[in-house]
Parts: structure tokens; sequence; C-alpha cells
């Protein structure tokens, strides 16, 4: 029997291309808490942290086929997450920015029979978006955003993983993007 904690990670680097699960959790294993360690030092969030090395150990082991390190895998790990940080981080800050100008358009409190026309357009434009969504996507995301509940308790109540209701979320707010800006330039 190979004993795969005593591999070198070119070898078990060499194995995962094999479709080798075993090399695949020894890689895993080996690596997670200096990945996780680094992720929530920049992140400053347990469950976001978890979430960038999660997603780089599920890319690592889909394109595993594939998968060749030039250097030295633990560099490759660690460029990796770098870059998944940086991604989030990105990704906050567009967040940041555009909660601050919804709040500005909000404070602002112009009320006037033209927007709450637009508005109550926009709200029929949204619900029939969110009718699209496939059924389960659909049933995760009005979960979450007309009852308010959080990831962990849809997960509960619909038997799924958080990461699967995270996806889902997700997915359907980027549908909905899309479909709205279609709507909205053919609406309006």
């Amino acid at each position: 029997m190979l004993a795969y904690s005593s591999l070198s990670d070119f070898e078990l680097t060499d194995l995962l291309r094999k479709d080798d699960a075993s090399a695949f959790t020894v890689i895993y294993n080996r690596h997670f808490d200096a990945l996780y360690l680094h992720a929530y030092k920049r992140l400053q969030d347990r469950d976001e942290a978890q979430d960038v090395i999660h997603e780089l150990f599920a890319q690592l082991w889909n394109k595993r086929k594939d998968f060749h390190v030039r250097s030295s895998l633990s560099a490759y790990l660690a460029t990796a997450v770098r870059n998944k940080i940086l991604d989030v981080i990105s990704h906050q800050e567009v967040e940041s920015k555009y909660v601050s100008s919804l709040q500005g358009f909000l404070d602002e409190g112009h009320c006037i029979t033209d927007h709450r026309v637009r508005e109550r357009q926009m709200q029929e434009l949204i619900e029939q978006g969110i009718a699209d969504l496939p059924p389960k996507m659909r049933e995760v995301f009005e979960l979450s955003r007309k009852h308010q509940l959080s990831h962990k308790q849809i997960a509960e109540q619909l038997n799924l993983s958080e990461q699967t209701v995270r996806k889902q979320v997700n997915n359907a707010l980027k549908i909905l993007r899309v479909k709205l800006g279609l709507m909205l330039f053919v609406g309006l």
C-alpha cells in the first residue's frame, strides 16, 4: 500500500492528474491550514476565508487532468489564494460603492409620482425575473431575499449544503442582473 503522506507535492500532483482522490486528500490536508490562515488574515471573516480555500481546492480537483505546477505546489496554491482574496476584496468594494450610492439616492428623499410609477414598474420587472428562475433556485432566492433567512437556515430547511445555497443565490442574482438589464432597456 502506498504511503501518501510520505510523498512529495510533485509526486502527489502527478497522482492527482491520474484521478487519485487519496493524493488530493493529502494535498488538501497538507496545505489547508496555512492557506486558511493567510486568507483569514486578509479577509477577517472565517466563513469567507473557508469559502475561498474550498473554492480553490474544488477548482484544483476539477482541473486535475490539466494541472501542472512549474515551481512548487505550495507557491502555486499561495498565489491562487492571494488572487481569490483580491477578487473577494474587489467584489466587496464594488458592493460597498453600490450600497453607498443607493443609500445616497434614498437619502435624497425625492418621492414624486414619476419615481413611484417607475418604482412600481421596476418591482413588476423584478417579480417577473424572479418568477422566471428555475423552481429550486427561485425557492432558495425567495427564502433569502423575501423571508430574510440566512444561508444556514435555508440549507437546514431545504436539506442542502450552505455552499449550494450560496451558489444558488449568487446564480439567481447573476441571472436577474442580465434579465433586468435587458427588460429595462426594452421595457422602459
